[in-house]
């Protein structure tokens, strides 16, 4: 099984829907980006990454982990990669996964 690198590509910030609809939240996400992990054990979630961004992440680790390529056809220019967000609607973090060897 190879490695997969994650990097903490972009941090998106809704303030307008943070202030409609969202509890103010002392420290929502510990997410900076240019963070970078390396998983080769994915039952161990980097202590950075919150659950829910791990459930995202993961399936889409394995297969790359595993030898999958192009997960979504021709998107992306490296067939061993992928952009994922994780599922917060207000502070949306994107990931680059890549295969490494």
């Amino acid at each position: 099984m190879c490695k997969v690198r994650i990097t903490v590509v972009k941090i998106a910030n809704h303030e307008d829907l943070s202030a409609k609809y969202e509890i103010p939240q002392d420290d929502p996400c510990p997410m900076s980006e240019g963070m970078i992990f390396t998983v080769d054990d994915f039952s161990l979630k980097p202590h950075e990454i919150c659950e829910s961004a791990w459930q995202t992440l993961t399936p889409f680790m394995m297969t790359l982990g595993c030898g999958g390529e192009r997960i979504y056809g021709d998107w992306m220019k490296n067939p061993k990669s992928a952009m994922i967000s994780c599922n917060d609607g207000f502070r949306p973090v994107s990931f680059l996964l890549e295969a490494v060897e």
